[in-house]
């Protein structure tokens, strides 16, 4: 059985592969490793291979498990992941470093009124709803401009790019388009937006990883190739 420290070795090796054959830096994409479900024995082990960017999903369990590894490593960065309700704001801007599922401005004000002053600024990504489909989170395309540029102007949190689960494609090439679309308005946003840096954008998981990377992402999020299957029992 596969450790997780080679199962890091592992996808870090296909990110840098998936870097070369674009002709990207292979150092220009950073391993979300997404630890939700996960015990904290689990991300020890990550921790121990050198892994220090961890993706949460729920808020409670990420928060206790932010706590846990509070006294021991100063050095980890904390991304919630999950969807943002409004009675659960507060936990999250007290605790982690980045939100990666920002796609209303009610969110964004919350997290930005209750991000403790002796923090830094709380990094946002927002989310966007690359299909367009009613069933899916995320702002439109045609929404993305104004809520960018409402969300840039609070303090307390910093914008950062946007994020992305698009429709699931097996295809490379519709896979690629997906991606792609969420790239271009990226750098549409750094046009209207130039004192903001939209430096990041995260898109990409184990199966669309080199389409991805192609397109563009400097965050992919991994998680099962990582900690092997999740328990939700």
């Amino acid at each position: 059985m596969s450790s997780i420290k080679q199962n890091i070795t592992q996808v870090t090796r296909e990110i840098r592969q998936a870097c070369e054959k674009c002709g990207r830096d292979t150092d220009s994409v950073q391993l979300l490793a997404v630890s939700k479900t996960k015990p904290v024995s689990a991300i020890a082990e990550a921790i121990a291979a050198g892994q220090r960017a961890f993706g949460e999903n729920y808020v409670q369990e990420g928060v206790e498990k932010i706590q846990h590894f509070s006294q021991s490593d100063q050095t980890l960065v904390w991304h919630f992941i999950g969807p943002v309700q409004s009675n659960k704001t507060r936990p999250i801007a007290e605790h982690f470093d980045w939100v990666h599922s920002v796609d209303r401005l009610k969110i964004a004000r919350r997290l930005s009124d209750q991000r403790p002053a002796t923090l830094p600024p709380l990094k946002i990504l927002l989310q966007v709803n690359t299909s367009g489909e009613a069933s899916k989170s995320g702002v439109d395309f045609d929404q993305l401009a104004e809520l960018a540029a409402e969300v840039a102007a609070l303090p307390n949190i910093e914008l950062r790019g946007l994020m992305s689960i698009p429709e699931k494609a097996d295809d490379y090439t519709s896979q690629f388009q997906a991606f792609s679309a969420l790239a271009k308005a990226r750098d549409t946003l750094q046009q209207r937006l130039p004192q903001t840096r939209l430096d990041t954008l995260s898109i990409g998981m184990s199966g669309d990883m080199e389409a991805a990377v192609a397109a563009g992402s400097t965050m992919v999020r991994i998680g099962t190739a990582i900690f092997g299957a999740r328990d939700y029992s």
